[in-house]
């Protein structure tokens, strides 16, 4: 790559530093929009033709598409390459991380991966290529990795070839403004079943307000809220959540609402290996969006670049026309509504340091290289056996645009369940990015038991 290979050793050993070295220069810069894509990833395609060269990405909605309503798949007539089983695995298993293997030994009769032809989708505004050159040439990090300062709303550190830094990308990539959406989520047991939670969540992107020009005021990234629709034990209730950018700092703020009670209370250690009770212990808190926080608990390296066959264009998998009874099977999701593509992601791995402590030994995270989102998490147990794969079901939000999830899936190899995020294909539509963010004060604690009711 063309970044500083030394960066990673000096922010390993100099645990006393408080900044590193970060701003590429101007000649690597000038790469971006030429050889590099604006966000970073490589412009050209593979020289076997299987990843084609990205054109600019999906920025316009198909025809009849309105703004909010479930996305119209724009790819909906391409044909099915092949399907990798359990059968055919040993040829495609290069191209398949440890948790995609680990899923085919777990459920050999059933779990498949279904192939397409791979489409570069990945796009963003314009202002938000332009910050993002920007960061390129004055972002850098802080506090020995846990931050990162100079920066505008956009990707950090879009050429790099340091871990942290990769990981920092997944975190403060752009995923629009301001969203509003009703969804599910759930736990699917050995046997197959299940109950939904179902919640509206609205989340504020601080870090990309006003065209990410005051990126990092206040060490706030975003405001998270979400009050639970259903079932009746749970209606009202509500949780709040104030996302940092330096949690060793400034450790994220969260707040629940008991609708029973009335009551807003301070969520404690929502932070790490906290586990999370909706997921039933399956998900922790620095596994949602398959990683968020604090990077400090780990030594973190960078693998290497991969091809690699991931979840990508994922239309179907929450269209209106598949039913959660037809998508939540045992094990797994149905996946006959799954979409996978080859592309190429960033492989970095976590090692847990000396005097840490976390559930986690090591995770090792492939991102997609287009749009810096984690698309598929391996973490392992303190044996070191591996026991958590966590997917990111992508897709493109033409709309804004921006490539983010459409499901997001934690499965527990060990216990044999598995718990999904934001369900929302029986829902009336899905997320809209075209609200007006409400003020700062919406989302204080003292504003939920106002609006926590029954």
């Amino acid at each position: 790559m063309l970044k500083k290979h030394s960066l990673l050793g000096f922010f390993v050993l100099s645990l006393c530093a408080h900044h590193s070295i970060a701003a590429v220069s101007d000649t690597e810069t000038a790469q971006l929009g030429r050889t590099l894509m604006p966000l970073g990833g490589e412009i050209a395609g593979n020289a076997a033709g299987t990843i084609p060269a990205w054109q600019g990405g999906l920025t316009t909605a198909p025809s009849g598409y309105q703004v909010g309503q479930h996305h119209i798949d724009p790819f909906a007539n391409d044909k099915r390459l092949f399907t990798i089983t359990k059968a055919n695995l040993n040829q495609y298993q290069d191209n398949l991380s440890a948790g995609q293997v680990a899923l085919f030994n777990t459920y050999p009769d059933t779990y498949n991966i279904p192939v397409y032809p791979s489409r570069r989708t990945a796009s963003s505004p314009q202002w938000v290529y332009d910050n993002t050159h920007y960061n390129a040439l004055h972002a850098q990090l802080d506090n020995n990795g846990n931050s990162f300062s100079n920066a505008k709303g956009g990707i950090p550190f879009p050429i790099t070839d340091n871990a942290v830094e990769m990981l920092w990308n997944h975190i403060a990539r752009y995923r629009g403004v301001y969203g509003v959406r009703n969804a599910s989520e759930a736990v699917v047991q050995r046997n197959g079943s299940y109950s939904l939670v179902a919640a509206q969540q609205q989340i504020v992107f601080k870090f990309y307000e006003n065209q990410g020009e005051a990126a990092q005021a206040d060490n706030v990234l975003f405001y998270y809220l979400s009050f639970v629709k259903s079932p009746a034990r749970l209606a009202g209730g509500a949780v709040l959540v104030h996302e940092t950018l330096d949690q060793t700092k400034s450790m994220r703020q969260a707040w629940a609402y008991n609708a029973g009670q009335r009551r807003v209370r301070r969520a404690p250690n929502l932070s790490y290996d906290a586990p999370i009770a909706a997921s039933e212990g399956i998900r922790t808190a620095d596994s949602t969006d398959m990683y968020n926080g604090s990077p400090d608990r780990y030594n973190w390296t960078v693998v290497g670049k991969k091809e690699i066959y991931i979840p990508y264009n994922n239309y179907k998998i929450t269209h209106p026309s598949v039913s959660y009874k037809e998508l939540l099977q045992a094990g797994h999701i149905n996946p006959e509504f799954t979409r996978n593509e080859l592309h190429r992601v960033w492989v970095i791995e976590g090692t847990l340091r000396d005097g840490s402590r976390h559930v986690y030994s090591k995770r090792r995270f492939y991102l997609d290289e287009d749009s810096w989102q984690i698309v598929i998490a391996d973490e392992y147990d303190n044996r070191g056996e591996l026991w958590k794969v966590s997917m990111a079901y992508l897709k493109s939000y033409y709309e804004v645009p921006t490539t983010w999830t459409a499901l997001d899936v934690f499965h527990d190899l060990q216990g044999r369940r598995y718990h999904v995020q934001n369900l929302d294909n029986e829902e009336d539509a899905t997320i809209d990015f075209s609200l007006a963010a409400p003020d700062d004060s919406y989302f204080k604690p003292a504003a939920l038991r106002r609006r926590g009711v029954r």
